[in-house]
């Protein structure tokens, strides 16, 4: 019996086109940024469209570092995250704020992968570093032949980093003058996968002026008594890899020792120049969404007409976009402060605080708008809005950074 074909029921759902950069700059916050700043953050826009979003989707979902990706950072001298490297220009707060904004509006992953190896590692030495560890390991970080870790998080010491345990003590082996490492970090980004960690350790020497002090060293990778074992399971910046170091009698010569990295305030300097550029990824995150939430809305179509002409929708743009601007007016301002050498740490914080919550408030619009393709990596905000939740966090919690500005608001210290 011949049967007539079944009525066609439905037909296939649409590919969206949600990764077109719409310039989002409603308040002109960044109308009169210099036009050398503003020429780096085009560079690295123009990086993100044609090198970062047509492969990050897969890094991501596989969980793999974008080796290439890092390569390509490299040529373009995108990866000291704006730290000075003798022989190369010098570039802004301003200028790198913009830049991280591009890059987190990207990837989240990417731009930790800036973070770490520059902000951080590389800040690390040049800040703290005598001019022969400068000389020997400056360059070839900014053109990324020696990647770099920041040691600093432990298993049970994570805001509290301020009592970490590793420690370091004074030992001569084989005629060799120099220190033995013993602990644990967790939460190193390129502790598994790199060539050197910058491990902070509690010196143990009884009788001498550095005594339970915090210093700074540079350890290799591939020494004796490091190993470097890769968090899986991880649903935010799943293509960055994070390691837990375990140092067990690790010996380093006593020229590994970071000469101005004698006390938990090193840690603190290069941390604090790091808090600002975390607001502006978190801005670059927020901007992503809401790109994502216009392109949608003009292209999805429901009950005949495109979301776009629908009231709740438009007003939900309209909150996005609100937050966004808010958060850009804010780091903008506070960059230029940085700039001028005025910002405070207590700004900085401020910062942070507000843009990873603006940022987290943003994304969950977003992801409601898109329905159940907002879940999908094709569609940009499932990635963002799983990336924010970890910028949410390092650099600081919500709970320190508040309590940093609360002491500034009140004049009395509620830590712990």
């Amino acid at each position: 019996m011949n049967r007539p074909a079944p009525a066609q029921i439905g037909v296939t759902a649409p590919d969206y086109d949600v990764a077109a950069p719409l310039d989002v700059d409603f308040a002109r916050a960044f109308a009169d940024v210099d036009p050398a700043a503003r020429a780096h953050q085009l560079a690295v826009r123009e990086f993100v469209q044609d090198e970062v979003l047509p492969v990050i989707d897969g890094y991501w979902e596989r969980a793999e570092v974008p080796f290439d990706l890092v390569k390509a950072l490299a040529e373009r001298d995108f990866l000291r995250d704006g730290v000075d490297v003798p022989g190369r220009p010098s570039i802004s707060f301003m200028a790198e704020g913009l830049a991280s904004m591009e890059m987190s509006r990207g990837d989240g992953s990417v731009a930790t992968i800036c973070g770490v190896q520059g902000g951080l590692a590389l800040r690390s030495i040049v800040m703290h570093g005598s001019p022969e560890q400068v000389e020997r390991y400056a360059e070839p970080m900014a053109r990324g032949e020696i990647l770099g870790a920041f040691a600093l998080t432990e298993p049970t010491h994570g805001s509290d980093s301020v009592s970490l345990e590793t420690t370091a003590r004074r030992e001569t082996r084989d005629g060799v003058e120099g220190y033995v490492i013993d602990g644990e970090k967790k939460w190193i980004g390129f502790g598994s996968c790199g060539d050197i960690t910058v491990v902070w350790a509690r010196l143990v020497d009884e009788g001498s002026p550095g005594h339970g002090q915090v210093h700074g060293f540079v350890v290799p990778q591939d020494a004796p008594g490091y190993t470097g074992t890769t968090i899986e399971g991880k649903m935010a910046l799943r293509a960055i890899w994070q390691a837990h170091i375990v140092l067990d009698d690790v010996f380093v010569p006593a020229d590994a020792a970071l000469p101005g990295a004698t006390s938990f305030k090193a840690t603190s300097e290069v941390l604090f120049a790091t808090r600002l550029a975390v607001a502006w990824s978190a801005v670059g995150h927020a901007i992503a969404c809401y790109e994502a939430a216009v392109h949608y809305a003009t292209q999805r179509v429901q009950f005949g007409k495109p979301l776009a002409a629908k009231q709740m929708v438009q007003e939900r743009l309209t909150r996005m976009l609100s937050t966004v601007t808010q958060l850009q007016l804010l780091v903008t301002r506070l960059t230029e402060q940085a700039d001028a050498g005025e910002l405070t740490g207590e700004q900085a914080s401020l910062a942070k605080y507000t843009c990873t919550r603006g940022a987290r408030e943003v994304a969950s619009i977003a992801r409601d708008m898109l329905g159940g393709n907002g879940i999908l990596l094709a569609n940009r905000v499932a990635r963002h809005f799983a990336d924010i939740e970890a910028i949410h966090t390092y650099e600081g919690t919500e709970s320190m950074n508040a309590l940093i500005v609360g002491r500034a608001i009140t004049g009395v210290s509620a830590f712990a």
